[in-house]
């Protein structure tokens, strides 16, 4: 059994002394912290994992010493499944595993970024529709009108542009939706787990906006919705990629299974076990049908990230629903706690995604923070603008899933609200950095990138649209080092340099570079950084800093 993480394993628990309880709630805290308020208990199981069983009257005991347990640390528990072990005894004995769950004491709920991929008319918004509003689709699309951002996305019904959603369970493991006339603030209020869901474009006109929606808003995990009478068809295989080359651990959901025969399904499944099993995704798929393998799914899909679940379902007549929100409710966060707090004593660093005027609040940014802490009524600065200076700024207040909220801590999704400073200054791809940072900017770096497809060769001079993080800007091949040309599935280094206006990079960034038929992908290996000086000029007026 490892000391890390947050499954634990006991023989039994019962009547145990003042002394041994007090220990056991002491483990039971370091497990919840581990797993960031979640942790999962298997009674009936030996340290070394040898599966013993317990018998009836046992198991009653030790659940009812769980519950103490979970009562004195404030939190809840929930049986995710018993099985029976085959033991040379006449009494049936039995294996139970818990979810124990606690609403952090900060009061910060775990909460988990789901991109959701997938062809053209897959099903992706109405899934979202359905998980989301709590009510099964028509047939024709009804689910998904909430979802849409835009008018013309109404009319063709095809998602545009990038929309967020929230699932949420509680500390019991049950489902918090919209059903119930609930707001978007009762659902943050009652859920000790959210699922956002970032709905990204299947078309491939709006390739462009999915790849912005992967590499900025940094999704925990990927949901790959294939429809099952059309296979893997247009983009699938695109998103497949695009999902492999950021390493964003992926699971397949097979919609539409109400429109064709089991045959059919059984094809579509076949389809995709053959892709995944391929040299190039080496992934191990595991076929969901009942409730056991989901709780599988989800501890194994954390532990490993070669394991792809598959589930069939259907937003129509609701078949195999449950078995994605057992999996969704189990599905425990990647980070551990050590990890967010390192991240949580570096300095402040927020990727701005989206801009919004909002009226009586001023200029809104929305984006992630990477690094730090922030807080409300905290003096940072934004840039670099387009002659490479960065600007102070004041954060007035903070929403973070529509509800206020005082700290912001690294890797939360949220909206800050800056007064009255002027949208016109901002653009997407900007970072917000404390002051004491000195952010370094390039116009020129060089990246190790592999050519995934060309039609002819690669070469200097050669434009592309380069993606990293949430930078997004045409750049120019200024030299490919020790060759002249590239060919599709070569390795390089190659020196870029950015058209219209320096960037803020880091070293090590993850990179995608597209132009037509052209894709890329690599990582940042060296900045030319532009001196920055710290100082005000006089001649800018006031309240602008040039560094």
């Amino acid at each position: 059994q490892a000391e890390d993480g947050n499954i634990e394993y006991k023989l039994k628990l019962v009547n145990p002394s003042q002394y041994r309880f007090e220990h056991l709630v002491t483990q039971m805290k370091w497990r919840l912290q581990e797993g960031r308020g979640e942790a999962v208990y298997q009674i009936g199981v030996e340290d070394n994992g040898l599966l013993v069983g317990l018998s009836e009257e046992e198991m009653r005991a030790s659940l009812k010493t769980l519950r103490r347990m979970a009562e004195k640390v404030g939190a809840d528990i929930t049986v995710l499944r018993e099985r029976e072990v085959d033991y040379d005894s006449d009494v049936p004995r039995k294996i139970t595993e818990v979810l124990v769950r606690k609403v952090p004491d900060n009061q910060q709920f775990l909460d988990l970024r789901v991109a959701v991929l997938g062809n053209v008319d897959s099903g992706k918004s109405t899934l979202l529709g359905v998980l989301t509003q709590g009510e099964l689709d028509n047939g024709r699309g009804r689910a998904r009108l909430n979802l849409f951002r835009h008018l013309h996305e109404i009319q063709s019904g095809r998602t545009s542009s990038i929309s967020f959603e929230i699932l949420g369970f509680n500390s019991k493991g049950e489902v918090v939706n919209y059903s119930d006339s609930r707001t978007a603030e009762e659902i943050c209020e009652s859920s000790s787990k959210m699922i956002t869901f970032i709905d990204l474009a299947g078309h491939h006109k709006y390739l462009k906006t999915t790849i912005f929606g992967l590499t900025s808003y940094c999704p925990d995990f990927a949901m790959l919705v294939v429809s099952a009478n059309t296979g893997i068809a247009g983009t699938t295989r695109e998103h497949l990629g695009l999902a492999m080359a950021l390493k964003v651990p992926f699971f397949i959901v097979i919609s539409k299974v109400d429109l064709c025969s089991k045959a059919t399904v059984e094809r579509t499944v076949k389809q995709l076990e053959r892709i995944l099993k391929q040299p190039g995704c080496n992934k191990l798929p595991l076929l969901v049908n009942s409730d056991d393998d989901a709780v599988t799914a989800a501890q194994q899909f954390a532990q490993s990230p070669n394991i792809t679940p598959i589930f069939t379902l259907s937003s129509v007549s609701g078949e195999n629903l449950d078995l994605l929100k057992v999996f969704l409710n189990i599905l425990p966060p990647l980070t551990n706690s050590k990890e967010q707090e390192e991240l949580m004593q570096q300095l402040t660093e927020f990727q701005v995604d989206e801009i919004y005027t909002v009226p009586e609040v001023g200029t809104v940014v929305g984006g992630t923070l990477s690094s730090g802490i922030c807080r409300e009524g905290e003096n940072l600065v934004v840039g670099p603008t387009d002659d490479g200076k960065f600007l102070r700024l004041k954060v007035c207040s903070i929403q973070r899933n529509r509800s206020a909220c005082r700290v912001l801590r690294a890797g939360q999704a949220a909206t800050l609200a800056l007064g009255p400073f002027d949208r016109s200054l901002l653009r997407k791809g900007m970072v917000m950095v404390s002051p004491e940072m000195n952010p370094t900017i390039c116009s020129v770096f060089e990246a190790e990138i592999v050519l995934l497809f060309h039609a002819t060769t690669f070469r200097k001079g050669f434009q592309v649209t380069v993606h990293v993080g949430n930078v997004r800007q045409t750049a120019i091949v200024e030299k490919i080092h020790g060759k002249d040309k590239l060919r599709t599935g070569e390795k390089a280094v190659v020196r870029f340099r950015f058209i219209k206006h320096p960037e803020y990079l880091k070293i090590g960034a993850k990179l995608l570079f597209r132009e037509g038929v052209t894709k890329g992908i690599g990582h940042v290996t060296d900045l030319q950084a532009i001196t920055t000086r710290n100082g005000l000029e006089e001649s800018l007026g006031p309240g602008q800093l040039n560094f």
